[in-house]
């Protein structure tokens, strides 16, 4: 509709504007940013008042009407099963009742007197609305593996009934946040309307006053809940009450008063049902006939006080199909690889506005859904063989060889071990025994000096076998070959019939510092063809040789020891070869006194020459795209690894040369 304005003598344009709102509002509907000139229009309907609703819904209010009520439910030691925790009152508006995270418990609602609303008798429903106590709840329960929201029930309100929260219990109570927001003085009294006239009214109700047709009445509440005050339904109060002489009643409030009595109300229907099955309800139509011919005629010819009040029958009584309610899938219960999800099947009829569960045999006429299902949220990673066994640590006896396993996943990239089952790695670590180390016999020079000075004397010399990987010293292992370690001497023959002979001195019982020998002294009685031991006596003549002497070869001292290297572990491409480095004292035992500085090299690169790639006459490429497969990292797979084996070894290598950089 299209307002053509124009400004008179006396009568500004807003005003003008403000008269055609209030003739035309009931006819016209104004967007909610609706201005003019500059000003708004206010939650008033007055354009300039700038007044807005408070949170107790009062236009123009300073949220005293009304008090916000809220708390915290922490008890967590409870059975499992239902427990109450809150009671809504009637007249609550603006309910929240949430979860503070996610848990195994259930939220539920109750009437006052016990009837289920939602999540009741032992069902869990599914989220959605749901309606109680004159107002809808929204029922959330987030579902998201991700999320940690919990559930929670949503109502602007007001109740018309007091409702009961109830928990669930099946885990430690999370907290249970809820709150609402009572009205504190939200109605006029009836008292104080009788003595008021009908301007006053308007004036009493902040303009919250609405005229109908011929002059009758009407009080709306804050928030235009209901034509109640004070429980009094406003078309009962008769216009001539708000009048303080009959004269005013013409001028203020038109002929209501003056009613034809050849007409009365009937009733002439009723509103369709609400439901089609289940128990809804429909409305009884009055209308305004004539008590003579009952022909419908102007509502105005009746008395408006007496028009019956609207009444609800029931309708649709008959019980609704039952239907099979499907739960929400569970989590898989694998995080790789095939696992298995479960639902909750539930046989449910709606009766009286309200969905109960009944027996499975109701829904015997419809297919039951699966209750089961399979899920795979991503492959399973595996384990992979990257490299073959290395070379023993050890050239000889029992060392360990060591080789790559990885944890590969679908893409063929390498990830954590925790990714792959721990319990079937592969060994990456074995012994490896390379056979007996080999020993030999070391032995000294002779002694320089013959053990007699005429005759036949002996010279001596130290063997002992050693093994190149020292842990011990047996004799045995060598062999049963021992190099002598005693041989005859003569330096002449002796002139004298009796002599003192000296056997060699004994080894020094030290190696090195100082220490003992030890030789045999003997009188010898000699002749030109034998020589045969006579008494001490024969030679107390001569002077005796000492049998016992002092010695000191040298001062203690140690030395680094090596055995032959290795085989190089490689051909070629730089491979590495090894030997094992000791540190020996002069009596050949294990000491830790050698300088670090001078210890020799115990592993050294060998074979640094570039390898001739063999060609393998078996490896070729099965399909013209084998790139394709090494760029997709899919050589890690036995079936890609054998149809394109030639670019799979080429990636190989040169994987190889980059590491080596």
């Amino acid at each position: 509709m299209t307002l053509r304005m124009k400004a008179t003598a006396g009568i500004s344009l807003a005003v003008l504007l403000e008269t055609l709102l209030i003739c035309f509002k009931p006819c016209v509907s104004l967007p909610p940013n609706f201005s003019f000139m500059g000003e708004s229009l206010g939650c008033d309907e007055i354009l300039g008042s700038n007044k807005v609703n408070d949170r107790c819904g009062v236009c123009g209010g300073d949220n005293t009407t009304c008090k916000v009520i809220s708390g915290l439910f922490k008890q967590t030691i409870m059975s499992v099963g239902y427990h109450k925790i809150l009671e809504i009152p009637e007249g609550a508006t603006q309910i929240n009742v949430t979860e503070m995270t996610k848990s195994r418990n259930y939220l539920a609602l109750r009437s006052h007197f016990g009837q289920p609303i939602i999540n009741g008798n032992w069902a869990i429903d599914r989220p959605g609305t749901y309606e109680a106590a004159g107002t809808l709840f929204k029922y959330k329960r987030p579902n998201e593996i991700s999320t940690t929201a919990g559930e929670s029930f949503i109502a602007d309100g007001p109740t018309s009934d007091i409702l009961n929260v109830y928990v669930i219990y099946q885990q430690a109570n999370p907290k249970v946040h809820f709150e609402y927001v009572l009205p504190t003085d939200n109605v006029v009294s009836s008292h104080s309307l009788s003595l008021t006239t009908g301007r006053h009214l308007e004036e009493a109700l902040n303009g919250q006053l609405a005229y109908g047709v011929d002059g009758d009445v009407y009080v709306l509440r804050e928030r235009d809940v209901g034509n109640f005050v004070s429980g009094v339904h406003a078309n009962q109060l008769q216009s001539r009450e708000y009048q303080k002489n009959p004269e005013e009643s013409g001028n203020s409030w038109g002929e209501g008063s003056r009613k034809k009595r050849d007409f009365n109300w009937k009733q002439v229907g009723s509103t369709e049902c609400t439901v089609t099955c289940g128990k809804g309800s429909r409305v009884l139509i009055f209308k305004c006939v004539n008590r003579n011919t009952h022909e419908e005629v102007s509502e105005n010819l009746c008395e408006i006080t007496m028009r019956p009040t609207p009444e609800e029958e029931a309708c649709n009584t008959q019980p609704c199909p039952a239907y099979w309610d499907l739960g929400e899938w569970s989590e898989c219960s694998k995080t790789c690889g095939p696992g298995i999800q479960h639902r909750q099947v539930l046989c449910r009829q709606v009766y009286t506005n309200r969905t109960t569960s009944v027996q499975p045999e109701r829904c015997r006429h419809l297919e039951r859904p699966e209750t089961t299902t399979t899920c795979q949220l991503k492959i399973c990673s595996e384990w992979h063989i990257r490299t073959e066994w290395s070379e023993c640590s050890v050239p000889c006896g029992v060392g360990q060889r060591l080789r790559d396993v990885k944890c590969i996943d679908n893409l063929g990239d390498i990830v954590d071990d925790e990714e792959c089952n721990m319990q079937l790695k592969p060994a990456d670590t074995e012994n490896c025994d390379r056979g007996p180390c080999a020993k030999s016999w070391f032995h000294t020079d002779w002694s320089p000096r013959c053990s007699a000075e005429c005759g036949n004397g002996i010279q001596t010399r130290s063997v002992v076998c050693l093994m190149n990987h020292i842990s011990s010293l047996p004799l045995e292992g060598c062999g049963n070959e021992k190099p002598a370690d005693v041989q005859t001497c003569n330096i002449g023959p002796c002139n004298e019939n009796f002599s003192w002979f000296t056997g060699p001195w004994s080894q020094c019982s030290a190696d090195c510092s100082n220490g003992t020998q030890l030789r045999s002294v003997v009188c010898l009685e000699k002749t030109d063809e034998t020589v045969k031991v006579a008494e001490d006596t024969q030679c107390s003549h001569l002077v005796r040789p000492a049998s016992e002497q002092t010695c000191h070869l040298r001062k203690c001292d140690v030395k680094w020891y090596t055995t032959e290297w290795s085989a190089c572990s490689k051909s070629c491409e730089s491979g590495y070869r090894v030997r094992e480095v000791r540190c020996l004292a002069d009596d050949m035992t294990q000491s830790d006194n050698c300088d670090s500085f001078l210890m020799p090299d115990d592993k050294e690169i060998c074979n640094t020459h570039t390898c001739i790639p063999e060609i393998d006459e078996n490896c070729r490429d099965m399909y013209f795209n084998c790139n394709v497969v090494v760029q997709a990292r899919l050589c890690v797979y036995t079936y890609y690894k054998t149809a394109c084996c030639a670019s799979c070894a080429k990636a190989r290598r040169r994987a190889a040369q980059l590491r080596r950089r």
